[in-house]
């Protein structure tokens, strides 16, 4: 008897250690573990998974088309620097794609969404560990984007978010950084509450660029260290 279609494991479906060894060095460059121009070394990747360097050399090229590495002849590949006005255009870029977001999703706004992004809210507020505040920050976020059912849009403003995250944290905890934020969060949120579709957008707007000119009086030699 033959099988059925649905008894078909799909093997595609796995991550490979390509996959694997991408997602881990991305993480490690995100959460800043990794700093800018610090050499990413095949052999000990390769290595610490106990493969051969094929995979770990594919898993840089893709990380290399996303931005997070870069290679150097005859030096290997290194942990990519951004330059201030590259971060700008990355802050603009989010701040175009969220108010757009939260325009979209403002109309098909219920209480669910209001609690969850409340509760985020609050979560964001009361965490003391500074480690915590840009992943607190994303689900305030997010939260407010899911109703506009756009998956790819809210994949693309994760990415986004993703290149730039290291940096929002070093802005979260300039003085006052955070407890502006949560100020700004609240508002946006009162906004969405009352149906302002248009001044939410806005809010959302001016608080992911009030966030980049924060960062801009401190960035230091058109960079900064994130860790």
């Amino acid at each position: 008897m033959p099988f059925a279609f649905a008894d078909i494991p799909d093997l595609g479906a796995a991550p490979t250690a390509s996959d694997v060894v991408l997602k881990f060095i991305r993480g490690a460059i995100i959460s800043g573990s990794l700093d800018e121009g610090e050499p990413i070394r095949q052999d000990d990747v390769a290595r610490m998974f106990n493969i051969s360097k094929i995979p770990v050399r594919e898993a840089l090229k893709r990380l290399e088309a996303e931005g997070f590495v870069a290679f150097q002849r005859n030096k290997g590949a290194f942990v990519a620097s951004m330059s201030e006005p590259e971060i700008v255009q990355i802050f603009e870029v989010r701040a175009m794609l969220e108010s757009n977001a939260i325009r979209l999703s403002l109309p098909h706004m219920n209480e669910k969404t209001f609690d969850k992004a409340q509760a985020s809210c609050d979560s964001f507020a009361k965490e003391t560990d500074v480690g915590r505040w840009a992943e607190l920050n994303w689900e305030f976020h997010s939260s407010l984007y899911l109703d506009a059912g756009r998956p790819y849009l809210l994949r693309m403003i994760r990415s986004v978010n993703d290149r730039i995250e290291r940096y929002l944290r070093v802005q979260l905890t300039i003085s006052g950084g955070h407890e502006l934020a949560d100020r700004e969060h609240r508002e946006i949120l009162a906004a969405c509450r009352a149906g302002e579709t248009e001044q939410a957008a806005k809010l959302v707007y001016d608080h992911i660029m009030n966030a980049c000119q924060s960062l801009q009086k401190h960035l230091a030699n058109g960079r900064v260290r994130a860790g």
